[in-house]
């Protein structure tokens, strides 16, 4: 990979993991697009770890305290809301998990097209921007069981590229009445054990290949990823109630748009 290759891919997985366009549909894309080699395993797991560098990091005291709670239910001492909590992102993260296991080959295998893409890119983002029209005023502390598993389902749909996972967790948190910076926080808490899982399974994937790693661009990739991550999570929670989801529909419509006159007009 030239440093090119290494700024680009992580800047795309890091600013695209925590909105609501697709990280997986955009590190398909964009070397495909601009004629580059794929960045191989490696350098996705690379960028992975990146991305969950930066959602521990900004979230680090919700992280903290949740676990703390966590642990102590699990010790005795009674539900409380931080338990509560980590117990609904659990249970948000059973489904995708479940599904990653059952169908992923099979995703990877037949899914990864530029027309699947844009359908998703497109149809999903319809779906968005109709869930933001029917938001509420529901907070986190006011999740039900029922809650956290509907969007645990809808977050297993992500495993279809161009759907994005934040989004289509976001729509299910928002088509349940849920604020908007309540369902972006949901999602990004929720997208911390997932990124574990994902990450550890690529992981596993990459010790059992043979030949060598260019630990300069692995690096590069985590760090790049993890200081754009972290700035997109920052401004999309800070602007996100002003300006709410159009944008972002937008930007899937044209993106769709676009993949459709390339690759199948």
């Amino acid at each position: 990979m030239t440093w090119l290759q290494i700024l680009v891919l992580a800047l795309v997985q890091g600013v695209t993991e925590f909105l609501p366009i697709s990280s997986s549909a955009h590190l398909i894309l964009v070397p495909v697009l601009l004629g580059w080699q794929d960045q191989g395993l490696a350098f996705d797991v690379a960028v992975h770890v990146g991305s969950l560098i930066a959602v521990v990091g900004y979230f680090w005291r919700d992280v903290w305290s949740v676990s703390r709670g966590t642990l102590g239910w699990v010790g005795g001492r009674g539900m409380n809301p931080d338990a509560r909590l980590g117990l609904l992102v659990v249970l948000g993260t059973i489904p995708a998990g479940l599904a990653g296991l059952l169908f992923n080959d099979w995703i990877e295998a037949y899914l990864r097209s530029p027309l699947v893409i844009a359908a998703t890119t497109i149809g999903f983002g319809l779906l968005l921007w109709w869930a933001d029209t029917r938001r509420g005023a529901r907070a986190v502390e006011h999740m039900t069981w029922r809650d956290g598993l509907w969007i645990g389902v809808a977050q297993a749909l992500a495993l279809i590229p161009g759907t994005s996972r934040s989004g289509i967790t976001m729509t299910a948190a928002l088509m349940l009445g849920m604020q908007r910076e309540a369902a972006a926080r949901f999602s990004f808490l929720l997208a911390i054990p997932l990124i574990v899982l994902a990450g550890g399974l690529k992981t596993l994937e990459l010790l059992a290949l043979d030949g060598g790693v260019d630990w300069g661009a692995i690096a590069a990739g985590a760090v790049l990823s993890a200081a754009s991550a972290y700035a997109c999570i920052h401004l999309f929670l800070s602007a996100i109630n002003r300006m709410g989801f159009a944008p972002f529909v937008a930007y899937r419509l044209v993106l769709g748009a676009v993949l459709l006159v390339l690759f199948v007009a």
